[in-house]
This record gives structure tokens, sequence and C-alpha cells, in this order.
């Protein structure tokens, strides 16, 4: 009966201290700010869609995948110029979100990248994505659709986003 007793408070234990690295990192620890998309010609077959991502926490994160019933697969993407040539490239390791920084993907560098669209993105629609972390799990964001030749959204509209 003791040892039963002490079996189910190891158990116990182990379970908390299992638990700790998850409780480390927070849901509320990460702020989606001014997501949004450009809109697409008829035609296109791909888009890319920006936002900001806050870390307020303690701990580095990273954004590992992204979804959205807009497109057939979203993947995480980067621009950057390579020998005088601006190159676009996956990034199937994720982005880092480092601790108490804002990352911004944005246009010339990191973005969410939509492959093999459903229908256009039509400005003024909002597009549901679900960003995937290593540690906080999915948030779930609408990126706002703009005109084709629009820039980010300014300063003031940046707390107008979604998340935890």
């Amino acid at each position: 009966m003791k040892s039963e007793l002490l079996s189910r408070r190891a158990a116990l234990l182990l379970g908390l201290t299992l638990a700790l690295p998850a409780a480390a990192h927070e849901p509320h620890e990460l702020k989606i700010e001014a997501p949004w998309a450009r809109a697409t010609a008829g035609a296109a077959r791909t888009a890319a869609g920006y936002l900001a991502i806050v870390n307020a926490g303690n701990h580095a994160e990273r954004l590992v995948a992204a979804s959205s019933p807009a497109a057939g697969r979203v993947e995480l993407h980067e621009m950057a110029t390579v020998d005088n040539v601006m190159r676009m490239r996956p990034l199937p390791a994720g982005i880092d979100i480092p601790s108490g920084r804002t990352t911004e993907l944005k246009p010339g560098g990191l973005h969410l990248m939509f492959l093999d669209l459903k229908a256009p993105f039509v400005r003024g629609a909002k597009v549901p994505v679900v960003l995937t972390f290593e540690h906080t799990g999915d948030i779930k964001v609408e990126l706002e659709v703009r005109d084709m030749r629009a820039g980010p959204p300014e300063a003031g509209a940046r707390g107008h986003g979604h998340g935890h």
C-alpha cells in the first residue's frame, strides 16, 4: 500500500515536471499584429501574406508551419539578395521568433507563401490562416486583403491583429 502511494506520488511529480516546459510557453506571450495580404489577379496561383509576431515572453519561439483553406498549401519563405539577384526560398526549418522581440514578415523579406490558391484574394476580404508554433501551438489569424499595390498597414493599425 505504501509503495503504491509512493509510486502515485512519483508519477504525479514526474507529470508536473514534464508539464513545466509547456507552461513556460504560454500562448499569451505571442501577439500577432497587422496581418495582411495583397489582392491577386484572377489567374494568380500564388500570393504572399505578411504580419508581425511579437514575442513578449522570456523564451524563444519558432514559427514552424502555416495553413489556410484559401490555398492548397502555405509555406514559410524568405526573399534575399544573392549575388545581386533577389531570390525567394522556402524555410522548411521555420522562422525563429526571439524572446522580447518582434519578427516581421513583410514584402522583400520573410513572408507566408500561399500556393495553389483556391480563389483570388479580393480586396476587402479576410483570409483565414493557422500559424503553428513549436511551443505555443496553433494561433488563428485573418489576413486583411488590401489593394494589389498596397504597402504594410500604417503603424497605428498594428494593434488590430489577432492572436493570444
